[in-house]
């Protein structure tokens, strides 16, 4: 089943605030993914932090159509959960 993210907001830098439907929430950091020409624009924090959330993708976009699938954020927010665990 693909995850549902329900919010979505700038956190600074190349950071996105998410929670999806499954009560999965939290930020992931998205610099290490902006490369290739669609992303690379967002490479100017400036542009980044004209992210929005698209209620009929279901998914967050930029003026110039970039997006991540949903499934993707989930699964880096989800990384980033295990990774802070560990760290514990």
């Amino acid at each position: 089943m693909i995850p549902k993210l329900i919010k979505a907001r700038y956190d600074g830098d190349y950071r996105v605030w998410l929670e999806f439907q499954d009560a999965v929430q939290g930020i992931v950091d998205l610099e290490s993914e902006l490369w290739g020409e669609m992303f690379e624009p967002l490479r100017d924090k400036a542009y980044f932090s004209q992210i929005r959330f698209d209620h009929e993708l279901g998914t967050i976009v930029w003026p110039n159509g970039a997006d991540f699938a949903p499934e993707f954020l989930h699964e880096r927010l989800r990384d980033t959960e295990r990774r802070s665990a560990v760290a514990r």
